[in-house]
Protein backbone atom coordinates (compact mmCIF):
# COMPACT_ATOMS: atom_id res chain seq x y z
CA UNK A 1 0.00 0.00 0.00
CA UNK A 2 1.23 3.25 -1.01
CA UNK A 3 1.44 6.60 0.98
CA UNK A 4 -1.44 8.40 -0.42
CA UNK A 5 -3.76 4.80 0.16
CA UNK A 6 -2.37 4.48 3.97
CA UNK A 7 -3.33 8.44 4.05
CA UNK A 8 -6.99 7.64 2.58
CA UNK A 9 -7.25 4.67 4.94
CA UNK A 10 -6.60 6.27 8.07
CA UNK A 11 -9.23 8.77 6.85
CA UNK A 12 -11.75 5.65 6.75
CA UNK A 13 -12.65 5.42 10.61
CA UNK A 14 -16.18 4.12 11.18
CA UNK A 15 -17.10 7.66 12.38
CA UNK A 16 -16.01 9.06 9.13
CA UNK A 17 -17.50 6.29 7.21
CA UNK A 18 -21.03 7.66 8.83
CA UNK A 19 -19.96 11.25 8.49
CA UNK A 20 -19.15 11.06 4.79
CA UNK A 21 -22.16 8.99 3.61
CA UNK A 22 -24.60 10.96 5.35
CA UNK A 23 -23.64 14.04 3.71
CA UNK A 24 -20.78 14.50 1.61
CA UNK A 25 -20.41 18.23 2.42
CA UNK A 26 -16.64 18.10 1.05
CA UNK A 27 -17.23 16.82 -2.06
CA UNK A 28 -20.24 19.26 -2.48
CA UNK A 29 -17.83 22.23 -2.01
CA UNK A 30 -15.21 20.82 -4.37
CA UNK A 31 -17.55 20.06 -6.96
CA UNK A 32 -18.68 23.63 -6.68
CA UNK A 33 -15.52 25.42 -7.21
CA UNK A 34 -14.01 23.07 -9.67
CA UNK A 35 -17.31 23.20 -12.02
CA UNK A 36 -19.11 26.52 -10.86
CA UNK A 37 -22.05 25.05 -13.30
CA UNK A 38 -23.13 22.02 -11.33
CA UNK A 39 -26.10 24.03 -9.47
CA UNK A 40 -27.53 26.04 -12.37
CA UNK A 41 -30.18 25.76 -13.67
CA UNK A 42 -31.98 27.01 -17.30
CA UNK A 43 -30.21 29.04 -20.14
CA UNK A 44 -26.65 29.46 -20.08
CA UNK A 45 -28.03 33.48 -19.94
CA UNK A 46 -29.34 32.64 -16.52
CA UNK A 47 -26.77 30.63 -15.24
CA UNK A 48 -25.07 32.51 -12.59
CA UNK A 49 -20.47 31.63 -12.56
CA UNK A 50 -20.64 32.35 -8.66
CA UNK A 51 -22.44 32.38 -5.69
CA UNK A 52 -25.56 33.85 -7.15
CA UNK A 53 -28.24 31.44 -8.94
CA UNK A 54 -29.13 33.95 -11.42
CA UNK A 55 -28.47 37.81 -11.15
CA UNK A 56 -31.43 39.83 -9.85
CA UNK A 57 -31.57 42.70 -12.91
CA UNK A 58 -30.34 42.80 -16.62
CA UNK A 59 -26.72 44.04 -16.18
CA UNK A 60 -25.18 46.97 -17.60
CA UNK A 61 -21.56 46.39 -16.75
CA UNK A 62 -20.11 43.09 -17.20
CA UNK A 63 -17.03 43.95 -15.36
CA UNK A 64 -15.09 46.79 -13.07
CA UNK A 65 -12.05 49.13 -13.32
CA UNK A 66 -11.86 50.55 -10.05
CA UNK A 67 -8.87 53.55 -10.43
CA UNK A 68 -8.44 54.29 -7.04
CA UNK A 69 -6.34 57.34 -6.51
CA UNK A 70 -5.06 56.74 -3.03
CA UNK A 71 -4.43 60.03 -0.60
CA UNK A 72 -7.53 62.05 -1.32
CA UNK A 73 -7.00 63.89 -4.51
CA UNK A 74 -7.91 67.57 -3.69
CA UNK A 75 -11.92 68.33 -5.40
CA UNK A 76 -11.40 71.85 -5.01
CA UNK A 77 -8.49 71.84 -7.41
CA UNK A 78 -9.86 69.28 -10.08
CA UNK A 79 -13.22 69.17 -10.29
CA UNK A 80 -15.35 71.64 -8.00
CA UNK A 81 -14.99 74.76 -9.22
CA UNK A 82 -14.98 77.36 -6.65
CA UNK A 83 -13.74 81.14 -7.69
CA UNK A 84 -15.44 82.87 -4.59
CA UNK A 85 -12.97 80.89 -2.85
CA UNK A 86 -10.01 82.73 -4.53
CA UNK A 87 -11.09 86.07 -3.55
CA UNK A 88 -11.01 84.27 0.16
CA UNK A 89 -8.00 83.58 0.10
CA UNK A 90 -6.03 84.37 3.45
CA UNK A 91 -9.48 84.94 5.19
CA UNK A 92 -10.66 82.98 8.22
CA UNK A 93 -12.83 80.16 7.19
CA UNK A 94 -16.51 81.33 9.36
CA UNK A 95 -17.44 79.03 12.30
CA UNK A 96 -21.21 78.78 10.18
CA UNK A 97 -19.56 76.93 7.14
CA UNK A 98 -17.35 74.33 9.51
CA UNK A 99 -20.09 73.91 12.22
CA UNK A 100 -19.00 71.33 14.79
CA UNK A 101 -16.72 69.11 12.36
CA UNK A 102 -13.92 67.55 13.98
CA UNK A 103 -10.82 68.25 12.08
CA UNK A 104 -7.67 65.87 11.78
CA UNK A 105 -4.69 66.53 14.74
CA UNK A 106 -2.52 67.87 11.77
CA UNK A 107 -4.19 71.32 11.76
CA UNK A 108 -6.44 71.24 14.89
CA UNK A 109 -3.51 73.28 16.63
CA UNK A 110 -3.83 76.15 14.05
CA UNK A 111 -4.43 79.37 15.48
CA UNK A 112 -5.85 79.75 12.12
CA UNK A 113 -7.74 78.11 9.84
CA UNK A 114 -7.34 80.18 6.33
CA UNK A 115 -9.22 79.63 3.12
CA UNK A 116 -7.29 79.34 -0.01
CA UNK A 117 -8.40 79.03 -3.45
CA UNK A 118 -7.34 76.93 -6.17
CA UNK A 119 -4.47 78.03 -8.57
CA UNK A 120 -5.89 76.76 -11.56
CA UNK A 121 -7.69 77.54 -14.12
CA UNK A 122 -10.87 76.11 -14.88
CA UNK A 123 -12.24 75.99 -18.25
CA UNK A 124 -16.05 74.22 -19.78
CA UNK A 125 -15.42 70.64 -21.84
CA UNK A 126 -17.24 68.92 -24.15
CA UNK A 127 -21.05 69.32 -25.30
CA UNK A 128 -22.16 69.05 -21.89
CA UNK A 129 -19.76 71.81 -20.63
CA UNK A 130 -18.38 69.99 -17.71
CA UNK A 131 -15.83 72.32 -15.67
CA UNK A 132 -12.53 70.47 -14.84
CA UNK A 133 -9.56 71.92 -14.09
CA UNK A 134 -6.13 72.91 -16.43
CA UNK A 135 -4.51 70.03 -14.59
CA UNK A 136 -6.71 67.47 -16.47
CA UNK A 137 -6.45 68.16 -20.26
CA UNK A 138 -6.27 64.90 -21.46
CA UNK A 139 -9.62 63.79 -18.96
CA UNK A 140 -11.53 67.20 -20.52
CA UNK A 141 -11.08 65.15 -24.10
CA UNK A 142 -13.58 62.79 -22.57
CA UNK A 143 -15.65 65.00 -20.77
CA UNK A 144 -18.73 63.96 -22.59
CA UNK A 145 -18.42 60.25 -21.70
CA UNK A 146 -17.82 60.68 -17.73
CA UNK A 147 -20.48 61.45 -15.01
CA UNK A 148 -18.54 63.45 -12.32
CA UNK A 149 -19.67 63.20 -8.82
CA UNK A 150 -19.45 66.55 -6.79
CA UNK A 151 -21.22 65.51 -4.06
CA UNK A 152 -19.78 62.11 -3.01
CA UNK A 153 -19.11 62.31 0.69
CA UNK A 154 -17.62 59.48 3.37
CA UNK A 155 -17.63 58.74 7.50
CA UNK A 156 -14.13 58.41 8.40
CA UNK A 157 -11.33 61.45 8.02
CA UNK A 158 -8.19 59.49 8.18
CA UNK A 159 -6.87 57.49 5.22
CA UNK A 160 -6.66 53.80 7.06
CA UNK A 161 -10.24 53.94 7.77
CA UNK A 162 -11.57 56.07 4.92
CA UNK A 163 -9.79 53.63 2.51
CA UNK A 164 -10.93 50.39 4.28
CA UNK A 165 -14.75 52.17 4.18
CA UNK A 166 -14.91 53.03 0.50
CA UNK A 167 -13.68 49.13 0.09
CA UNK A 168 -15.62 47.44 2.24
CA UNK A 169 -18.64 49.58 3.32
CA UNK A 170 -17.02 49.46 7.32
CA UNK A 171 -14.47 51.49 9.02
CA UNK A 172 -12.98 48.38 10.72
CA UNK A 173 -10.73 45.85 8.95
CA UNK A 174 -12.24 42.46 8.11
CA UNK A 175 -14.91 42.49 5.90
CA UNK A 176 -15.13 41.99 2.30
CA UNK A 177 -13.82 44.52 -0.12
CA UNK A 178 -16.20 45.43 -3.16
CA UNK A 179 -13.88 43.32 -5.89
CA UNK A 180 -13.93 40.50 -3.56
CA UNK A 181 -18.30 40.30 -3.37
CA UNK A 182 -18.38 41.41 -7.30
CA UNK A 183 -15.65 37.62 -7.29
CA UNK A 184 -18.28 35.87 -5.25
CA UNK A 185 -21.29 37.16 -6.53
CA UNK A 186 -20.66 36.73 -9.99
CA UNK A 187 -17.96 34.87 -10.69
CA UNK A 188 -15.12 35.04 -13.31
CA UNK A 189 -15.61 33.99 -16.73
CA UNK A 190 -11.67 33.29 -17.51
CA UNK A 191 -10.95 30.06 -15.82
CA UNK A 192 -6.95 30.50 -16.27
CA UNK A 193 -7.01 34.35 -14.61
CA UNK A 194 -8.24 35.35 -10.83
CA UNK A 195 -11.85 37.28 -11.20
CA UNK A 196 -10.23 40.01 -8.73
CA UNK A 197 -6.60 41.53 -9.59
CA UNK A 198 -4.70 44.96 -8.56
CA UNK A 199 -2.34 46.53 -9.51
CA UNK A 200 -0.27 49.31 -7.96
CA UNK A 201 1.58 52.03 -8.50
CA UNK A 202 3.34 55.68 -7.40
CA UNK A 203 5.81 55.80 -4.56
CA UNK A 204 5.38 57.59 -0.91
CA UNK A 205 2.28 58.82 0.29
CA UNK A 206 0.47 56.40 2.61
CA UNK A 207 1.17 52.79 2.64
CA UNK A 208 -0.88 50.10 0.65
CA UNK A 209 -2.13 47.18 2.76
CA UNK A 210 -3.10 44.19 1.20
CA UNK A 211 -6.29 43.37 3.62
CA UNK A 212 -7.43 46.69 1.10
CA UNK A 213 -8.46 44.11 -1.61
CA UNK A 214 -8.57 41.36 0.81
CA UNK A 215 -11.45 39.05 0.98
CA UNK A 216 -12.70 39.31 4.48
CA UNK A 217 -14.97 36.36 5.55
CA UNK A 218 -15.71 35.32 1.89
CA UNK A 219 -13.57 32.51 0.85
CA UNK A 220 -10.21 32.89 0.33
CA UNK A 221 -10.24 32.52 -3.45
CA UNK A 222 -12.17 36.24 -3.87
CA UNK A 223 -9.58 38.03 -2.45
CA UNK A 224 -7.48 40.22 -5.04
CA UNK A 225 -4.50 38.80 -6.80
CA UNK A 226 -1.83 41.73 -6.64
CA UNK A 227 0.01 41.67 -10.15
CA UNK A 228 3.75 43.49 -10.37
CA UNK A 229 5.17 45.99 -13.61
CA UNK A 230 8.58 44.32 -12.72
CA UNK A 231 9.70 40.55 -12.23
CA UNK A 232 7.30 38.29 -11.82
CA UNK A 233 4.02 39.14 -12.28
CA UNK A 234 2.84 36.97 -9.61
CA UNK A 235 5.46 36.22 -6.84
CA UNK A 236 6.41 32.20 -6.70
CA UNK A 237 3.78 31.49 -9.58
CA UNK A 238 6.77 30.27 -12.36
CA UNK A 239 8.39 27.02 -11.66
CA UNK A 240 12.02 27.51 -10.32
CA UNK A 241 14.81 26.91 -12.29
CA UNK A 242 15.26 23.11 -13.00
CA UNK A 243 11.39 22.41 -13.06
CA UNK A 244 9.52 21.45 -16.23
CA UNK A 245 5.53 21.66 -16.42
CA UNK A 246 5.24 18.19 -16.84
CA UNK A 247 6.70 17.70 -12.96
CA UNK A 248 4.72 20.68 -11.55
CA UNK A 249 1.96 18.81 -12.76
CA UNK A 250 2.82 15.57 -11.29
CA UNK A 251 3.68 17.52 -7.97
CA UNK A 252 -0.06 19.83 -8.19
CA UNK A 253 -1.43 16.17 -9.04
CA UNK A 254 0.02 14.29 -5.76
CA UNK A 255 -1.06 17.09 -3.64
CA UNK A 256 -4.06 17.31 -4.85
CA UNK A 257 -5.05 13.79 -3.97
CA UNK A 258 -3.76 15.10 -0.33
CA UNK A 259 -6.08 17.88 -0.49
CA UNK A 260 -9.12 15.62 -1.81
CA UNK A 261 -8.33 13.07 0.91
CA UNK A 262 -8.44 15.84 3.74
CA UNK A 263 -11.59 17.84 2.28
CA UNK A 264 -13.15 14.28 2.35
CA UNK A 265 -12.08 13.55 5.97
CA UNK A 266 -13.29 17.46 8.00
CA UNK A 267 -15.17 18.85 5.30
CA UNK A 268 -13.68 22.24 5.20
CA UNK A 269 -14.39 23.95 2.32
CA UNK A 270 -11.19 26.48 2.75
CA UNK A 271 -9.76 22.99 1.79
CA UNK A 272 -11.72 22.90 -1.11
CA UNK A 273 -10.64 26.91 -2.10
CA UNK A 274 -6.78 25.52 -1.82
CA UNK A 275 -7.05 22.98 -4.65
CA UNK A 276 -8.71 25.77 -6.70
CA UNK A 277 -5.68 28.27 -5.79
CA UNK A 278 -3.27 25.28 -6.94
CA UNK A 279 -4.93 24.71 -10.14
CA UNK A 280 -5.62 28.43 -10.86
CA UNK A 281 -1.86 29.01 -9.98
CA UNK A 282 -0.76 26.22 -12.50
CA UNK A 283 -3.18 28.11 -15.41
CA UNK A 284 -1.91 31.32 -14.63
CA UNK A 285 1.91 30.46 -15.73
CA UNK A 286 0.81 30.24 -19.19
CA UNK A 287 -1.99 32.76 -19.04
CA UNK A 288 -0.09 35.39 -17.69
CA UNK A 289 3.19 36.06 -18.94
CA UNK A 290 1.32 36.44 -22.57
CA UNK A 291 -1.08 39.03 -20.73
CA UNK A 292 1.84 41.19 -19.24
CA UNK A 293 3.68 41.74 -22.28
CA UNK A 294 2.28 44.70 -23.42
CA UNK A 295 5.63 45.38 -25.78
CA UNK A 296 2.91 43.80 -28.06
CA UNK A 297 1.22 46.50 -28.59
CA UNK A 298 1.16 48.89 -31.05
CA UNK A 299 3.09 52.36 -30.75
CA UNK A 300 0.37 54.17 -31.36
CA UNK A 301 -1.68 52.64 -28.65
CA UNK A 302 2.24 53.18 -26.13
CA UNK A 303 1.97 56.37 -27.09
CA UNK A 304 -2.01 57.04 -26.34
CA UNK A 305 -1.66 55.89 -22.81
CA UNK A 306 1.99 56.73 -22.31
CA UNK A 307 3.09 53.50 -21.52
CA UNK A 308 6.50 52.22 -21.98
CA UNK A 309 7.00 48.41 -21.87
CA UNK A 310 9.79 46.89 -18.79
CA UNK A 311 8.87 50.03 -16.45
CA UNK A 312 6.03 50.17 -13.84
CA UNK A 313 4.13 52.89 -13.72
CA UNK A 314 -0.06 53.91 -14.02
CA UNK A 315 0.13 54.41 -17.47
CA UNK A 316 1.44 50.86 -17.87
CA UNK A 317 -1.00 49.74 -16.06
CA UNK A 318 -3.97 51.35 -17.24
CA UNK A 319 -3.03 49.22 -20.58
CA UNK A 320 -2.52 46.26 -18.68
CA UNK A 321 -6.42 46.79 -17.19
CA UNK A 322 -7.70 47.11 -20.74
CA UNK A 323 -5.97 43.28 -21.34
CA UNK A 324 -7.52 41.87 -18.14
CA UNK A 325 -10.72 43.61 -19.44
CA UNK A 326 -10.57 41.78 -22.82
CA UNK A 327 -9.72 38.52 -21.33
CA UNK A 328 -13.10 38.87 -18.84
CA UNK A 329 -11.21 40.05 -15.69
CA UNK A 330 -14.69 40.80 -13.36
CA UNK A 331 -12.62 43.35 -11.35
CA UNK A 332 -9.31 44.97 -11.96
CA UNK A 333 -8.60 48.02 -9.55
CA UNK A 334 -5.41 50.17 -10.14
CA UNK A 335 -4.20 51.97 -6.47
CA UNK A 336 -2.00 54.46 -7.44
CA UNK A 337 -0.54 56.70 -4.23
CA UNK A 338 0.29 59.87 -3.11
CA UNK A 339 -2.02 62.00 -3.52
CA UNK A 340 -2.08 63.42 0.26
CA UNK A 341 -1.05 66.73 -0.44
CA UNK A 342 -0.58 68.43 3.35
CA UNK A 343 2.01 70.14 1.82
CA UNK A 344 3.82 71.87 -1.56
CA UNK A 345 0.03 71.02 -3.10
CA UNK A 346 0.36 73.06 -6.16
CA UNK A 347 3.97 71.29 -7.15
CA UNK A 348 2.79 67.56 -5.96
CA UNK A 349 -0.74 67.55 -7.34
CA UNK A 350 0.24 68.86 -10.92
CA UNK A 351 3.20 65.96 -10.67
CA UNK A 352 0.22 63.48 -9.74
CA UNK A 353 -1.92 64.38 -12.50
CA UNK A 354 1.23 63.96 -14.84
CA UNK A 355 1.27 60.35 -14.19
CA UNK A 356 -2.34 59.87 -14.66
CA UNK A 357 -4.24 61.81 -16.38
CA UNK A 358 -3.21 60.81 -19.91
CA UNK A 359 -3.50 57.53 -19.20
CA UNK A 360 -7.10 57.52 -17.69
CA UNK A 361 -8.67 59.37 -20.51
CA UNK A 362 -7.02 56.80 -22.61
CA UNK A 363 -8.22 53.95 -21.19
CA UNK A 364 -11.92 55.33 -21.70
CA UNK A 365 -10.71 56.15 -25.22
CA UNK A 366 -9.47 52.98 -26.19
CA UNK A 367 -12.01 50.55 -24.36
CA UNK A 368 -14.90 52.53 -26.45
CA UNK A 369 -13.22 52.26 -29.70
CA UNK A 370 -12.88 48.55 -29.15
CA UNK A 371 -16.55 48.46 -28.62
CA UNK A 372 -15.31 47.15 -24.49
CA UNK A 373 -17.02 50.64 -22.92
CA UNK A 374 -20.38 49.92 -22.60
CA UNK A 375 -20.40 47.11 -20.39
CA UNK A 376 -16.98 48.03 -18.13
CA UNK A 377 -17.49 50.34 -15.57
CA UNK A 378 -14.89 52.75 -15.22
CA UNK A 379 -14.52 54.15 -12.00
CA UNK A 380 -11.64 57.36 -10.85
CA UNK A 381 -11.86 58.69 -7.26
CA UNK A 382 -9.90 58.19 -4.11
CA UNK A 383 -10.85 58.14 -0.16
CA UNK A 384 -11.83 61.43 0.91
CA UNK A 385 -11.53 65.16 -0.42
CA UNK A 386 -9.17 67.81 0.92
CA UNK A 387 -10.25 71.17 2.91
CA UNK A 388 -10.72 74.68 1.65
CA UNK A 389 -8.15 75.98 4.25
CA UNK A 390 -4.93 75.67 4.27
CA UNK A 391 -2.52 73.37 6.34
CA UNK A 392 0.61 75.79 7.16
CA UNK A 393 1.61 78.72 5.55
CA UNK A 394 0.11 80.26 2.54
CA UNK A 395 2.53 81.20 -0.32
CA UNK A 396 2.44 82.73 -3.68
CA UNK A 397 3.92 78.99 -4.71
CA UNK A 398 2.58 76.56 -2.04
CA UNK A 399 0.24 75.63 0.66
CA UNK A 400 -1.23 72.55 1.71
CA UNK A 401 -4.58 70.82 2.31
CA UNK A 402 -6.00 68.54 5.34
CA UNK A 403 -7.94 65.69 4.87
CA UNK A 404 -12.21 66.24 4.10
CA UNK A 405 -14.70 63.73 4.60
CA UNK A 406 -17.45 65.98 3.82
CA UNK A 407 -17.39 66.03 0.13
CA UNK A 408 -15.14 65.35 -2.87
CA UNK A 409 -15.43 63.99 -6.21
CA UNK A 410 -15.17 61.35 -8.34
CA UNK A 411 -16.41 60.09 -12.08
CA UNK A 412 -17.65 56.61 -13.76
CA UNK A 413 -17.91 55.93 -17.03
CA UNK A 414 -19.29 53.39 -19.24
CA UNK A 415 -21.38 50.95 -18.45
CA UNK A 416 -24.46 51.74 -18.29
CA UNK A 417 -23.24 55.60 -16.68
CA UNK A 418 -25.13 58.40 -18.60
CA UNK A 419 -21.59 60.37 -19.69
CA UNK A 420 -21.63 64.09 -20.10
CA UNK A 421 -23.11 64.33 -16.14
CA UNK A 422 -22.26 66.42 -13.46
CA UNK A 423 -24.26 65.31 -10.15
CA UNK A 424 -24.54 67.42 -6.43
CA UNK A 425 -23.52 70.54 -5.87
CA UNK A 426 -21.61 71.63 -2.50
CA UNK A 427 -21.29 75.37 -1.26
CA UNK A 428 -19.17 78.29 -2.09
CA UNK A 429 -16.29 77.25 0.27
CA UNK A 430 -16.66 73.61 -1.15
CA UNK A 431 -17.11 72.34 2.38
CA UNK A 432 -20.48 71.11 2.65
CA UNK A 433 -23.15 69.44 0.32
CA UNK A 434 -25.86 71.56 -0.96
CA UNK A 435 -27.79 69.51 -3.51
CA UNK A 436 -27.23 65.73 -4.38
CA UNK A 437 -25.45 64.16 -1.81
CA UNK A 438 -24.29 60.58 -2.58
CA UNK A 439 -22.84 58.32 0.35
CA UNK A 440 -20.24 55.69 0.05
CA UNK A 441 -23.04 52.85 0.57
CA UNK A 442 -25.04 54.71 -2.06
CA UNK A 443 -21.93 54.69 -4.27
CA UNK A 444 -21.75 50.87 -3.79
CA UNK A 445 -25.26 50.24 -4.65
CA UNK A 446 -25.21 51.91 -7.64
CA UNK A 447 -22.07 49.64 -8.88
CA UNK A 448 -24.06 46.66 -7.97
CA UNK A 449 -27.31 47.69 -10.02
CA UNK A 450 -25.08 48.07 -13.08
CA UNK A 451 -23.99 44.49 -12.32
CA UNK A 452 -26.72 43.01 -12.01
CA UNK A 453 -26.92 43.19 -8.23
CA UNK A 454 -29.93 43.73 -5.60
CA UNK A 455 -27.34 45.26 -3.41
CA UNK A 456 -29.48 44.32 -0.47
CA UNK A 457 -30.04 40.43 -1.48
CA UNK A 458 -26.10 39.54 -2.33
CA UNK A 459 -25.61 38.73 1.60
CA UNK A 460 -23.02 36.80 3.49
CA UNK A 461 -23.61 34.61 6.81
CA UNK A 462 -20.80 34.85 9.50
CA UNK A 463 -20.69 34.71 12.91
CA UNK A 464 -24.46 34.51 13.02
CA UNK A 465 -25.31 37.42 11.24
CA UNK A 466 -26.00 38.03 7.39
CA UNK A 467 -23.32 40.63 5.98
CA UNK A 468 -23.79 42.82 2.28
CA UNK A 469 -21.39 45.45 0.87
CA UNK A 470 -23.90 48.37 1.88
CA UNK A 471 -24.52 47.09 5.33
CA UNK A 472 -27.98 48.59 6.60
CA UNK A 473 -28.42 51.37 4.23
CA UNK A 474 -27.71 52.26 0.17
CA UNK A 475 -29.51 53.98 -2.00
CA UNK A 476 -29.29 53.60 -5.76
CA UNK A 477 -28.20 56.99 -7.30
CA UNK A 478 -30.33 57.08 -10.38
CA UNK A 479 -29.46 60.01 -12.19
CA UNK A 480 -26.28 58.35 -13.17
CA UNK A 481 -27.75 55.81 -14.19
CA UNK A 482 -27.80 55.57 -18.93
Amino acid sequence: MNYLDQQFAKSMTRRHFFGRASTGIGSLALASLLNQNVFAGGSKATASLGALNALHMAPKAKRVIHLFMSGGPSHIDLFDHKPKLNDLTGTELPTSIRGSQRITGMTSGQKQLLCVGSPFAFARHGKCGAEISELLPYTAKVADDIAIVRSMFTEPINHDPAVTFIGTGNQQPGRPTMGAWVSYGLGSENKNLPSFIVLLSGGGGQPLLSRYWNNGFLPSNHQGVQFRGQGDPVLFVSNPSGIEPKQRRQLLDGIQKLNRIQLEAIRDPEIATRIEAYEMAFRMQTSVPDLMDISTEPKSVLDMYGAEPGKASFANNCLLARRLAERDVRYIQLFHRDWDHHGDLPNAIRNQCKQTDQASAALIMDLKQRGLLDDTLVIWGGEFGRTTYSQGEITKTSFGRDHHPRCFSMWMAGGGIKGGVTLGKTDDFGYNLVEEPVHVHDFHATVMKLLGVDHEKLTFRSQGRDFRLTDVAGQIVGKLLA
